[in-house]
């Protein structure tokens, strides 16, 4: 009599194969993640005195064009669709270029500089400061107008911060001046105010001695007056 042992047939379900449609979600998701991270990394290494940089925007841009742009990047790269540990920060960067190509006074001053960048290159030229972008003699330049521009623009720029920043530390300095000249007066007054507070203390001290005295000098004369006589 054989025995017939049948070991239990080993099953092994074969992993589903991707569809077409579905490997191109994943891969368009890798895609997306890849450059949100990507972007993160040119927000923070975009030049932080120029908001235009940080948006990816022209000066010429509108204030609803800055808002659009803003909206659209904080989106891409807000923490909650980020993984790049640096997406917050990269977040705030963005958030204070909206804010101060918002406002009209900075966007003018940020303007003003700008502008001024681009007339001293024309001038290097030789070209009216009204020369547009699109000039025949603007192309073709190493490196380009638009580049030698964004480097002139950068540079007055930061020109313009070590001024802004000696200026803050001078009125600092002139603040603790003055502070410390009104503190000086301030116990001056309260020295004064107490040397008066003394000598107002020892005024009756200083009467009572004095009739003592002069008692003592009148007895005296009257004492030698009668010996005399």
């Amino acid at each position: 009599m054989s025995s017939n042992t049948n070991a239990p047939a080993e099953s092994s379900t074969p992993a589903k194969a991707l569809s077409d449609a579905e490997l191109d979600r994943l891969l368009n998701r890798e895609a997306s993640a890849i450059q949100r991270e990507l972007e993160v990394d040119r927000i923070l290494s975009a030049f932080k005195l120029n908001p235009y940089d940080i948006l990816d925007l022209e000066t010429s841009a509108k204030a609803d064009d800055i808002k659009k742009k803003y909206r659209q990047l904080s989106l891409f790269i807000h923490p909650d669709k980020c993984s790049h540990e640096r997406a917050p920060d990269a977040f705030d960067v963005l958030k204070k270029a909206e804010s101060e190509l918002s406002d009209t006074g900075k966007r003018e001053e940020l303007d003003a500089a700008i502008n001024q960048a681009r007339s001293i290159l024309l001038k290097g030229l030789s070209l009216p400061t009204s020369t547009p972008d699109d000039h025949p003699k603007l192309k073709g330049l190493t490196p380009p107008f638009k580049a030698q521009l964004r480097q002139k623009s950068k540079d007055l720029l930061i020109e313009e911060e070590l001024r802004r920043r000696r200026a803050v530390k001078m009125n600092l300095a002139n603040e603790g001046f003055e502070a410390r000249k009104k503190e000086e007066e301030v116990t001056a007054k309260k020295r004064k105010a107490e040397d008066d507070a003394k000598w107002e203390e020892t005024r009756e001290q200083r009467v009572g001695s004095w009739r003592t005295f002069t008692n003592t000098s009148k007895k005296k004369k009257k004492e030698k007056a009668a010996v005399l006589g």
